[in-house]
């Protein structure tokens, strides 16, 4: 199934260089390729099956890059999506399931029924994603939406907040003290000078 991955990259990475794609080719080198290396790391230790996972990693944000207007419900659009690429690679269909169920139980913002090893996996690789990658988040909020220095504080912070809910305990232990200092780099940038976000 490797021809297939490397198929996927490709749709994937082409949608994050498009003009059309508001997040920046950013999405891409400092998000998308991260959440694929995290899951494949955290695939054994969460039982899950491999290649699920990173189909699922490389697919997850893709409805909202291809069409911004489809941000809102990415999880949902997504699975379709990904669905519509599998089958036209002559993916498995219990596969293109699996992926499917991933990525609609990704969001950290939406209830989610994970159901699978390889759901809680890229839910787990997405969230510290965006802890590890606080200038990607950054970046997304003063260059790419132009926002103010508070509303950008304030965007970040319930995205890091989100993202460290939707950890499971294990996860949070290990990735506790990056999470700790993406806050404090929060603090720092917020002219009130506190903390914003409990752990």
């Amino acid at each position: 199934m490797k021809p297939a991955i490397k198929q996927i990259e490709k749709i994937v990475e082409d949608a994050c260089k498009a003009e059309t794609n508001v997040f920046g080719y950013n999405i891409w080198t400092h998000h998308i390729t991260q959440v694929v290396k995290i899951g494949k790391q955290l695939a054994e230790q969460f039982n899950a099956d491999p290649e699920i996972v990173e189909i699922s990693a490389l697919l997850h944000d893709y409805a909202g890059i291809k069409d911004h207007s489809l941000h809102k419900e990415h999880h949902i659009h997504g699975a379709i999506e990904a669905e519509n690429i599998l089958k036209k690679l002559n993916y498995p269909s219990k596969k293109i399931e699996a992926v499917k169920h991933c990525i609609k139980n990704h969001r950290g913002s939406v209830k989610s029924n994970k159901k699978s090893p390889e759901a809680e996996c890229l839910t787990n690789a997405d969230a510290i994603a965006h802890i590890e990658n606080i200038p990607s988040l950054l970046y997304l909020v003063y260059a790419k939406f132009e926002m103010e220095i508070d509303d950008g504080v304030e965007r970040v912070g319930k995205k890091l907040k989100r993202s460290w809910n939707k950890l499971n305990p294990d996860m949070k232990k290990i990735i506790k003290n990056k999470y700790e200092a993406a806050n404090k780099i929060l603090v720092s940038l917020n002219k009130h000078n506190q903390q914003l976000y409990d752990f």
